[in-house]
């Protein structure tokens, strides 16, 4: 049984298992995750009607996102994955956007500061992505794929979250990179010491 967190777009949590959402809880505001995340996920595991210990590992959406919302998830993800003694499963955010979408899509999530993150896929696949580009400079990328449908959520759901890990995890494919992909340099940078 896992517990799914995604930042990413929203603050998103849920609990999966056998393919199936047992509970889902989401608050589609793109700030003000550290206010929701804890309460979020006592809300599912509460309407999943389990305990922690009932849960085998902790999903963290990695983005793309912005930094700060997308840090509070993982944190929540691994501090609770800590203190229950169970693995982190990392999955790219944009995966569980294109999960159950046949051919090829675009997936389109807000970055922030006039820019998207998108990723193209081809049956859940990734084809090239994710990338970070101004908002009306979106209009080139439709033109290299045109027709193609675009996926725009307001937030992504922890539920595919979860069940696109449990399909990796069965068949043992690659999970999602270890580290966040916040694909924009961080604002706060280290002074230079001058001597």
């Amino acid at each position: 049984m896992l517990l799914a967190i995604d930042t990413s777009a929203g603050t998103s949590v849920a609990v999966v298992e056998g393919a199936r959402t047992l509970a889902f809880a989401s608050e589609p505001g793109t700030r003000h995750h550290a206010e929701a995340i804890g309460v979020l996920m006592q809300r599912a595991l509460t309407e999943a009607g389990v305990s922690p210990d009932q849960i085998t590992g902790v999903v963290a959406g990695m983005g793309p996102g912005p930094f700060t919302g997308l840090r509070v998830g993982i944190a929540a993800a691994r501090a609770f994955a800590f203190g229950i003694g169970v693995p982190v499963h990392p999955i790219v955010s944009h995966d569980a956007v294109a999960y159950g979408h046949d051919g090829r899509v675009l997936v389109v999530t807000d970055a922030r500061r006039k820019e998207v993150a998108w990723s193209l896929y081809q049956d859940g696949l990734v084809l090239d992505g994710p990338h970070l580009v101004a908002r009306d400079g979106f209009g080139a990328i439709e033109s290299l794929h045109p027709g193609v449908p675009i996926l725009n959520p307001a937030e992504v759901s922890a539920a595919s979250l979860g069940l696109v890990a449990e399909l990796l995890l069965a068949a043992g494919g690659a999970l999602g990179p270890a580290e966040p992909l916040y694909l924009r340099a961080p604002d706060v940078t280290m002074p230079v010491v001058k001597k």
